[in-house]
């Protein structure tokens, strides 16, 4: 007898009346019409089951502590980051522990089973590692969590900043990170990128920079990212999130700079809600967004995805841990309102940051774990386009949230008395 058996699903790739098979938490089957003995049967009515959601971008240690000390008035970055600087002297290790669990409480029930979260490592105490590290093992059981060691304050610009993020690796962080635009000087930003990629490839660890996160077109580290990458053969574990900068950068440089990021199989992860409302604070009109060149990226292959980079912290004043929200907002930015276009980006926070984590035994076909989510929508258009509910979420085939279908009454004469908005 199965474990678990969900029938008359409708999958991300079209196909419908769909009957996922579970056992041991495992996917064993997925075939169209399956009937067979379970524990547990759920009809899913024709809606739509999707592998669950994936944050390629996140900043756990700042999460949830908005308005502390103060609210960022200018809703620039570098005022963001001046406040982080402000405020990690009065961090303690159950803030950032408590401020990280009730987040990822939020992501469960959004759906949302696995998040790469750049942790600072700046501060010699690396407080925030030794607290994120906690949470890692906490919510192993039900969410995967994924660290970079990110020196916010510079690698080299700060005192001791290649120490204390090696040390961080030492204690149990996945990815090497960095932000090479921050560094006092262009040159030690390349320096930065060359020193860190160097790491990585000696330690065997993926790499994940804060890159060009900038309205200046002449901010050309993801150049070399790139080079570093092909050069230290770290091909397809390297990625470069934000690159806002190419939003700003002429067309010509760009095509020169896209085959050379192709050479390297570079990931991509751009934050369409942050990326917008950071970028372009000092145009007047016409004002510049901000975010990369999704589509075009997308278009010569490379895997490129949407993280939801910040929620109610120095730097963003929203969010919820939807990351349907990123993907809606990085529809209307990247304009893609295609058919296709709209399902690149449901793939952009599923599947596509899924590989740019590594993550093993992700996806709908036998073999994989059996971690999907059930959702109010026939489709990921509907899906984006809804933001819609989440009906039910399984982790290793066990059910870790779920929420009524929305609907709201109406009394109006001569309609129908609810409204269920598909």
């Amino acid at each position: 007898m199965l474990d678990l058996l969900i029938t008359h699903a409708t999958l991300p790739d079209g196909r419908q009346n769909m009957s996922i098979a579970v056992q041991n938490g495992l996917i064993t089957e997925v075939t169209e019409g399956l009937q067979a003995p379970a524990h547990e049967t759920v009809d899913a009515g024709g809606l739509l089951v999707s592998p669950p959601f994936v944050d390629a971008h996140f900043h756990m240690d700042s999460t949830l502590s908005y308005g502390q000390p103060r609210v960022n008035e200018s809703g620039t970055l570098l005022e963001g980051i001046a406040l982080w600087g402000e405020l990690k002297p009065q961090l303690t290790h159950d803030d950032i522990v408590q401020r990280a669990m009730q987040y990822c409480d939020w992501a469960v029930a959004r759906g949302l089973l696995a998040i790469r979260s750049h942790v600072d490592t700046s501060d010699p105490s690396l407080l925030p590692v030794q607290a994120l590290l906690d949470v890692k093992q906490r919510v192993a059981p039900y969410l995967d969590l994924q660290l970079v060691a990110f020196p916010q304050d510079g690698v080299l610009r700060a005192p001791g900043g290649l120490a204390n993020l090696k040390r961080a690796l030492d204690m149990g962080v996945d990815v090497v990170g960095g932000i090479p635009h921050f560094e006092r000087t262009c040159a030690d930003g390349t320096e930065s990128v060359r020193l860190l990629c160097e790491l990585a490839a000696e330690r065997g660890k993926r790499v994940d920079m804060h890159c060009d996160e900038s309205d200046d077109p002449h901010s050309r580290h993801v150049e070399t990212l790139a080079y570093q990458a092909q050069r230290l053969g770290l091909h397809g574990r390297v990625t470069g999130s934000h690159l806002t900068s190419m939003h700003s950068m002429d067309n010509y440089y760009v095509s020169k700079l896209i085959p050379l990021m192709c050479e390297a199989d570079l990931g991509v992860v751009a934050n369409p809600l942050i990326n917008i409302t950071l970028q372009g604070r000092h145009d007047t009109y016409p004002k510049r967004r901000g975010m990369t060149r999704v589509p075009e990226l997308m278009a010569v292959g490379l895997t490129v995805a949407f993280g939801h980079d910040c929620v109610l912290d120095p730097w963003y004043s929203g969010g919820s841990g939807d990351m349907l929200e990123a993907a809606h907002m990085g529809l209307h930015v990247g304009q893609m309102t295609s058919q296709a276009g709209m399902r690149q980006c449901f793939d952009a926070v599923t599947v596509n940051p899924a590989r740019l984590l590594g993550l093993e035994g992700y996806g709908l076909a036998p073999r994989c774990h059996a971690d999907f989510v059930l959702l109010h929508a026939r489709n990921p258009v509907d899906a984006i386009r809804l933001r819609a509910a989440r009906l039910g979420v399984w982790r290793r085939g066990r059910r870790v949230a779920s929420q009524p279908a929305p609907t709201a009454a109406l009394n109006l004469p001569g309609r129908p008395g609810t409204v269920g908005f598909m």
